[in-house]
């Protein structure tokens, strides 16, 4: 079989053609550069043609915004054991896109709308200065993860204690943390006996858990006992942070939790919220029902 030196000689059309070639990719102002850096060799750079063809053909299509195999990622030349070769290297529009994307990821939203996951600390109103501890406690919260506990956070209707906690979320995603976002009465509702331990092994371990609207929810000795006790005892052994958002104040959701079909279950409520209690302090969120506005 003859080889490509072979052909070349034989065919003048073909080696004339080749030798146009090399040419023009030799003129490119970045081969010139790369050869003159690294200080090569004749037989370095007849080694490396392919290399810096591919080089100025692909950097000329990034450069024309072309659709490419290698999209998001600019071509540039480097040096591998003596003769050149083409690397590619994410571009800074790209690194901004997957950054962007890395930061959704870290917002899990369960049940609550996902425009959520564009909220800020600076889209947080303080009109009433009783809303500044609260917002505070949050600050203080993202500002020294994890040695912070959670809170329990409770207001009226509309007050904006999902809109609050949707913030530090955004917040602790830039710091790489990582929060799920879990409105509990849906999440209540689409539970059954045969997805319940999937789902509670997978709420329970995450890195921060909101649980939203608690006391919302239609309660049962089995939702108390093998759902919402089993997450917050794992989380209160691990030390995990746990906030929840509520209508209600701690008292009136532990005679939430004792209220089920058989009777008044005192006892087993106090249990719940004696971990409840460990994981988050309490604070009221005053303000006006935003929703309305």
């Amino acid at each position: 079989m003859e080889s490509i030196g072979d052909i070349l000689g034989k065919r003048q059309d073909i080696r004339e053609n080749f030798e146009k070639l090399v040419a023009e990719v030799l003129k490119n102002a970045d081969v010139q550069a790369f050869i003159a850096q690294h200080q090569m060799t004749s037989d370095e750079i007849q080694r490396s043609y392919s290399k810096f063809y591919e080089y100025v053909r692909e950097h000329e299509k990034f450069e024309k915004g072309e659709k490419r195999a290698a999209d998001g990622y600019e071509p540039v030349l480097i040096m591998n054991h003596g003769y050149a070769d083409v690397s590619y290297q994410t571009t800074n529009e790209l690194a901004q896109q997957q950054a962007a994307q890395n930061l959704l990821r870290r917002m899990n939203i369960i049940g609550l709308p996902k425009d959520l996951k564009q909220v800020t600390l600076a889209d947080i109103a303080l009109d009433d200065v009783q809303r500044i501890k609260p917002y505070q406690a949050l600050v203080d919260f993202i500002t020294n993860f994890p040695k912070k506990k959670g809170l329990y956070l409770y207001g009226d209707f509309g007050v904006g204690k999902s809109f609050m906690l949707a913030a530090m979320a955004n917040e602790l995603a830039k710091k790489g943390i990582s929060t799920t976002l879990l409105h509990y009465p849906t999440f209540i509702s689409d539970l059954d006996f045969d997805n319940a331990k999937v789902w509670v092994n997978e709420i329970k371990a995450s890195q921060v858990l909101v649980l939203d609207d608690i006391g919302a929810e239609q309660n049962n000795a089995w939702v108390r006992d093998s759902i919402l006790q089993v997450i917050l005892q794992h989380r209160m052994q691990e030390n995990l942070p746990t906030f929840f958002t509520s209508n209600l104040r701690m008292e009136e959701l532990e005679q939430h939790l004792a209220e089920t079909k058989r009777a008044d279950e005192i006892w087993p409520a106090k249990r719940v919220m004696e971990r409840v209690k460990y994981l988050a302090e309490e604070m009221r969120l005053e303000g006006t029902n935003r929703r309305h506005d």
